[in-house]
C-alpha cells in the first residue's frame, strides 16, 4: 500500500519561531580570535589588507585581549613577529621571544583567558619556510626531521610562559608525536595540541603572510602543504596526527574545504577546528567596502556553513564583530530587509 506524502502546512515564521526550530546555531562559544603580536611600544598598526586587524605590541595587546574577554569570545591564538630572523628561527623557542613575553603580560591580566600558540618556525626563519632548510645541490628542501626538534622546543617554551594550547601549523611530518613528548617530558601533560591536520596549500593565505611577515624567499610550502585537490588525504594525516595525541584537530582553509571538515567530523567524531583565513576574511570585506555584500549577513551565514558542517571550533578574524552582531538584533529577522 502507498501512503500519501504529507507536507507540513506554510507556517509564517516569525524570528522566534526561526529561532525555535533552526538546526544549527553560532555562537560566541565557538570563537577563537588571531591576534598578531609584534615588537616595540605603542605599536597598533593596521593590516592594509585586513581591515580592522592590527600588528600590536605587547603594551597595546594587553588592552586587546581583555576587550576580547569582555565581548566573551573564550580563546585567542597568538601569532608573533620578532625582531630579527635566521635560519634556524631561534627567536620562536627564545624564553624572551616575543610570544614567550606577550603570554606572561596576558596571564598576568587575564589568567583564565584560554590562550592557543601558534607553533611554527615560518615567521622566525629570514628565508620564511616552516623548518631550517637543507641545500640538495642548486635546490633546497625543509629539514623534517631537524625542524621537529625546534618545533618541540617552541611548544615547551610557550608553555613555560602560560600557554594553555599548542597548535602546530607546520605541517611537518611527525611533529605531533614530537611536541607531545617534549611536553609530557617537560610537565606539561595537561596542555593539548591542537594541530593542523588538514593544512592545505591554498591561494588564500596572502594577507596573513603579509601581516605575520612569513612570504618564503624562495619556493613555495606545497612539497609540506596539502594539494586543494585531494580529501582522502585529509582523512590520512588526520588519523595520523590523532595516533600521536592531537586532541584537536584543524581544516584549514574552511570554506572551500566544507566537504573535508564534514567528512573528517563523520569519520573520526573528533572535536574538529577550521581556520576562516584571511584571504577568506579580506574578500568579503573588500566587497563590502563597496557595497557589493551586506557584510554582516554575509558573514553569518558563512560562519554558520562553517559549523554547519561539522566545525566545533571557528578561528576567524570577525569573532570581535559576531559577537557584537550576537548581542544586537539579530540580521534577516523582523527588522526591514534590504532588496
Amino acid at each position: 500500500m502507498r501512503y500519501p506524502i504529507y507536507r507540513p502546512r506554510r507556517m509564517r515564521k516569525t524570528e522566534s519561531l526561526r529561532r525555535m526550530i533552526r538546526e544549527t546555531s553560532l555562537s560566541k562559544d565557538d570563537l577563537v580570535m588571531p591576534l598578531f603580536v609584534c615588537p616595540g611600544k605603542g605599536v597598533r598598526q593596521e593590516i592594509p589588507s585586513m581591515p580592522g586587524n592590527f600588528r600590536l605590541s605587547v603594551d597595546e595587546l594587553v588592552p586587546e585581549v581583555k576587550e576580547i574577554d569582555a565581548l566573551g569570545i573564550p580563546a585567542i591564538i597568538l601569532f608573533g613577529i620578532p625582531e630579527t630572523k635566521d635560519a634556524v628561527g631561534s627567536k620562536a623557542y627564545s624564553p624572551e621571544g616575543i610570544v614567550q613575553r606577550a603570554l606572561r603580560a596576558i596571564k598576568s591580566e587575564k589568567p583564565r583567558l584560554t590562550v592557543i600558540t601558534d607553533v611554527c618556525m615560518c615567521e622566525y626563519t629570514d628565508h620564511g619556510h616552516c623548518g631550517p632548510v637543507k641545500k640538495d645541490g642548486e635546490s633546497c628542501t625543509v629539514d623534517n626531521d631537524a625542524a621537529l626538534e625546534l618545533l618541540a622546543k617552541t611548544a615547551v617554551s610557550h608553555a613555560e610562559a602560560g600557554a594553555d594550547m599548542a597548535a602546530p601549523s607546520d605541517m611537518m611530518d611527525g611533529r605531533v608525536a614530537a611536541i607531545r613528548a617534549a611536553l609530557d617530558e617537560g610537565g606539561y601533560q595537561d596542555v593539548p595540541i591542537m594541530s593542523y591536520a588538514a593544512k592545505y596549500a591554498s591561494a588564500f593565505y596572502g594577507p596573513f603572510r603579509d601581516a605575520a611577515d612569513c612570504v618564503p624567499q624562495f619556493g613555495d610550502r606545497a612539497a609540506y602543504q596539502m594539494d586543494p585537490p585531494n580529501s582522502d588525504e585529509a582523512i590520512r594525516e588526520v588519523a595520523l596526527d590523532i595516533e600521536e595525541g592531537a586532541d584537536i584537530v584543524m581544516v584549514k582553509p574552511a570554506l572551500a574545504y566544507l566537504d573535508v571538515i564534514c567528512r573528517i567530523k563523520q569519520e573520526f567524531g573528533y572535536p574538529v577546528a577550521a581556520y576562516n583565513v584571511s584571504g577568506e576574511f579580506a574578500m568579503v570585506k573588500a566587497a563590502a567596502e563597496k557595497g557589493w555584500l551586506d557584510e554582516r549577513r554575509v558573514v553569518m551565514e558563512m560562519l554558520t556553513s562553517i559549523k554547519r558542517a561539522g566545525a566545533d571550533i571557528i578561528l576567524t578574524y570577525w569573532a570581535k564583530h559576531i559577537c557584537k552582531w550576537l548581542d544586537e538584533a539579530p540580521a534577516g529577522g523582523d527588522e526591514k530587509r534590504r532588496k
